[in-house]
């Protein structure tokens, strides 16, 4: 059972206020883009890992999890699709597993993407079992994994509100729009990225953003996490006036990470120097 956990990208997203548990009330509109894992769930023992590439292992009760690529820090207890698994069981008597990740999309990067292999090693356990679970179980059960993975549940645009894991669906049409993501090698984390910042109320509804026309984000759509992340790292700031010089219909940071994204109407051209950056380019699907 092989599944391709794509990530996310933030069109526009507010801290509105502090909550009394600690957390902050946040909006944005996260659509899915094509950068992707690669996860595969096999019967334990039947794939053999290979060793020259693997870059981490871990093994937790019944389940083992086999990474590649990007390594993945962290204990076996904190790995999300092995939080995933252990959840599960308290449903179903399940068997033991292996779980192989091929590590593509950048970690710390507000691209989501170990929200995105929670929730599509959720899928993929429900199919490789023949689980029963509804809809709500599923969002229910990956809420506790974190605020963004429900939303890889549906998959499709959302506005998202809360903590960031209530949402609505919203239709967005970006049909012919290419995007352009830059990730510039630089890691932040979400407590870096809040300790910044001050909540305040959004001037613009981002439930309505598919009203308004792409030319006029750049004056009105916002990322607040821009005002406390730039100044710690200004060659986002230059990155962003580079999107611009490049034709980019719109620019923004993505999420509380580091990764720079674009909108461009036609397949963009990337510039020489972001070349020992990672960067994803492709069209938008929706």
């Amino acid at each position: 059972m092989v599944v391709f956990p794509n990530c996310k990208i933030n069109l526009g997203l507010h801290i509105t206020s502090k909550r009394q548990d600690g957390y902050h009330n946040v909006e944005s509109v996260m659509l899915p883009v094509g950068w992707s894992d690669v996860l595969e769930i096999v019967e334990h023992g039947l794939k053999r890992p290979d060793e020259k590439l693997l870059t981490g292992y871990a093994v937790s009760g019944k389940v083992h999890f086999y990474s590649y690529g990007i390594p993945i820090l962290g204990n076996a207890e904190g790995n999300l699709c092995i939080k995933v698994y252990h959840l599960l069981e308290e449903w179903f008597n399940l068997p033991e597993v292996d779980i192989h990740l091929i590590k593509n999309v950048p970690i710390g990067a507000g691209l989501g993407g170990g929200s995105a292999d929670a929730a599509f090693c959720l899928k993929a356990l429900k199919e490789f079992f023949s689980l029963t679970i509804s809809d709500l179980e599923a969002k229910t059960l990956l809420a506790k994994i974190g605020s963004d993975c429900p939303f890889f549940w549906d998959n499709r645009p959302s506005f998202t509100f809360g903590k960031g894991d209530e949402m609505r669906n919203i239709e967005m049409d970006l049909a012919n729009k290419w995007v352009l993501l830059v990730y510039p090698n630089i890691a932040i984390s979400t407590a870096q990225a809040y300790s910044g910042v001050k909540p305040k109320q959004p001037l613009v509804d981002l439930e309505l953003l598919s009203s308004l026309p792409i030319e006029s984000w750049r004056e009105v759509i916002v990322n607040d996490f821009e005002e406390s992340v730039f100044p710690i790292y200004p060659e986002l700031i230059k990155i962003k006036e580079q999107f611009y010089a490049a034709g980019a219909e719109y620019s923004s940071l993505s999420g509380s990470g580091s990764t720079m994204y674009g909108f461009f109407s036609k397949e963009p051209t990337i510039p020489n120097e972001w070349k020992e950056f990672k960067f994803w380019v492709g069209k938008i699907e929706v």
